[in-house]
């Protein structure tokens, strides 16, 4: 499993990708975003840990130019920059996940490893998961823990675009163009409603919450706060 920390920071970037080859995974390391931008086009990682803060093509432009030339791999921003708006940011220049230094090396390990086993979209037996949600594909059934929820039609339909896109902030007309497939007039409050009816059923009674509203932007699917 091949990883490529773009890190300006010596001492973490040297902390970073020890503790990973421990682990077992082979780590490049690039010192600022020109280089790590010649890196990612390349080579064909599995999975990249990107600062915001660093010399040349920022953290952010580095995302978004992975993302410009149609590489879907997992990347995860480790950065100090840690407010809500900055984390929006890094999802919509197309982030899968956000960690805000100072951090612990076992989280860092336990989202590199959730966002490997995610990179694909689905599971060999054709599920989603995100904590202890499962919605079975084939079946068309959603459970969470040993809870059979039971969704409409549209319910289904939405929580479904929540599952494929965990992680990232998506719009409410995102949503209606996705789930509806119509043109609703932007003023309508139709997700708002159905994202209540869902969060009844498969948030109220559990933990963790996994259906977060993004002030101004949406919601975003993620089981941490």
């Amino acid at each position: 499993m091949n990883i490529l920390l773009v890190e300006d920071e010596a001492n973490i970037a040297a902390m970073v990708s020890k503790g990973l080859r421990e682990e077992g995974y082979e780590v490049s390391v690039a010192p600022d975003g020109n280089i790590g931008l010649q890196m990612a086009s390349g080579h064909a990682y599995d999975l990249y840990i990107i600062d915001i803060m660093l010399p040349g093509i920022n953290g952010l432009e580095l995302c978004r130019l992975i993302r410009k030339a149609k590489d879907t791999r997992p990347i995860l921003i480790l950065t100090a920059l840690g407010t809500t708006e900055n984390i929006v940011t890094g999802f919509e220049n197309g982030a899968d996940d956000y960690m805000v230094k100072p951090f612990k090396f076992a989280e860092l390990l336990a989202r590199i490893r959730a966002l490997i086993r995610r990179s694909s979209g689905y599971t060999e037996e054709n599920k989603l998961r995100i904590a202890d949600l499962e919605m079975d594909l084939d079946a068309k059934r959603v459970k969470r823990g040993d809870t059979e929820i039971l969704l409409t039609s549209t319910e289904y339909r939405l929580l479904e675009h929540f599952m494929k896109n965990q992680r990232k902030v998506v719009s409410r007309m995102d949503l209606l163009e996705n789930v509806w497939g119509v043109d609703f007039n932007i003023t309508t409050n139709v997700v708002d409603v159905y994202v209540n009816y869902l969060r009844k059923k498969m948030d109220k009674d559990f933990d963790p919450k996994l259906i977060h509203t993004v002030i101004g932007m949406g919601y975003i699917l993620k089981d941490d706060q």
